[in-house]
């Protein structure tokens, strides 16, 4: 018999136990390549990791949370209205108009107060967003409510945008609540510094102007035509009132509800919500001058609340303010206007469906102006079909400002 020779052996070759006939030979250096590649790719996970978790952990230490807000609100928990249907959420917005912090270039004021206060209704279904403004000048009965110095203020009759001032955010959820009889979920509060670098974070918002505007008290210079706003001219322009219009504060209303109609299209047609690179700057303007409840004061918490909605159509996204009309004491005041607004509310409490349209006559709608005047009521609504529910007048975010 022939003895079968050995194979040659070669340097750079290691020979391991056979599974069968034969060594199972591995070249050195492809095994050192391997290694480094696992390396390198753990590496690469670990700094990817590490810089999400920096990301996020910057962005979730924006937000802050009001605590004593939701202690006094469970304080009054006896007189709340009850929660509405699973799933369906109403949120808050209050824009605060302080001049601490980096608000103080705006100048000085009388005390923090809402300058501007929505009530943001999603249905259940998330097929539909409906916003609803409420007047700061609209007489209200304001309940007790504790003060910033530890005293309770009494109940009042008393402009709305003064409940903020008697008792913060908790004293405006228990107006709002008692008004409505509408259960507030949660809240968000946001400054001007924080409205600022949201419009900047979306590389501005386009409007048509038809004339140019000159207010010293908005600090606002811009010419007529079309234009794209940044911060600080975004923010003169939601604020201006003097200049704009007949002066009225329905219509900087209603200017400030296009504006953010505008801003939620952009934010969707240009994708931002499912792109990483261009949602970071919006979430971190976003958080960066936000107060909110615990449930909300955290970057997944509010993912979860866009995520929830980011699907529903821009012409479902309505806005519109509560039905009123010159208050019957003081012309330069507002109230509610019934049964209109008492419908409204029951719509929204129950999660049934509302509807918007603009006016017909809304170009001329007689309104109330600071010197006096009014019938803040529109009329020639079109009329509600059986589906869409109550129409009211208002805007949706299906088209900008100049279209």
């Amino acid at each position: 018999m022939t003895d079968t020779p050995e194979p040659p052996r070669f340097a750079g070759w290691d020979e391991r136990p056979a599974r069968g006939p034969g060594p199972v030979r591995t070249p050195r250096h492809r095994r050192r390549w391997r290694r480094w590649v696992a390396l390198g790719a753990a590496g690469a996970v670990l700094a990817g990791a590490g810089a999400g978790w920096a990301l996020y952990t910057k962005l979730n230490s924006n937000i802050r949370t009001d605590s004593a807000t939701e202690r006094e609100l469970r304080k009054w928990e006896s007189e709340r209205p009850p929660a509405g249907p699973p799933n369906a959420e109403n949120l808050l917005l209050i824009g605060s108009d302080s001049r601490t912090g980096g608000n103080r270039k705006y100048g000085r004021s009388g005390g923090q107060r809402s300058d501007t206060t929505m009530l943001l209704h999603l249905a259940a279904d998330r097929k539909s967003a409906t916003a609803v403004s409420i007047p700061r000048d609209l007489m209200v009965e304001v309940p007790h409510c504790k003060r910033a110095d530890g005293e309770e203020s009494q109940p009042r009759t008393a402009q709305f945008n003064w409940a903020f001032a008697f008792g913060g955010a908790a004293c405006t959820i228990r107006t709002v609540e008692k008004t409505t009889r509408i259960r507030i979920d949660h809240y968000m509060i946001i400054d001007f510094v924080g409205f600022e670098k949201m419009v900047d974070a979306v590389d501005g918002v386009e409007v048509c102007l038809p004339q140019p505007i000159q207010e010293d008290e908005a600090d606002l210079r811009l010419p007529a035509g079309r234009q794209t706003l940044h911060g600080a001219a975004a923010l003169g322009y939601v604020r201006a009132r003097k200049s704009l219009g007949n002066g009225s504060d329905t219509q900087r209303m209603e200017r400030q509800q296009q504006f953010l109609g505008a801003l939620v299209k952009k934010v969707q047609s240009n994708g931002v919500l499912l792109n990483p690179t261009r949602l970071y700057p919006v979430l971190d303007a976003a958080t960066s001058s936000l107060t909110t409840d615990s449930a909300l004061a955290s970057l997944r918490g509010l993912y979860e609340l866009v995520r929830s909605t980011r699907a529903i159509p821009t012409d479902r996204v309505q806005f519109l303010t509560v039905p009123r009309q010159a208050y019957r004491y003081d012309p330069n005041r507002d109230e509610l206007v019934q049964p209109d607004a008492g419908r409204l509310f029951g719509q929204l409490r129950r999660d049934l469906p509302v509807t918007v349209a603009p006016s017909r006559d809304a170009g001329e709608e007689p309104v109330r102006t600071g010197g006096g005047a009014s019938d803040g009521k529109p009329e020639g609504s079109p009329a509600p079909s059986a589906s869409s529910g109550p129409t009211f007048p208002g805007t949706t975010a299906e088209h900008g400002i100049c279209e």
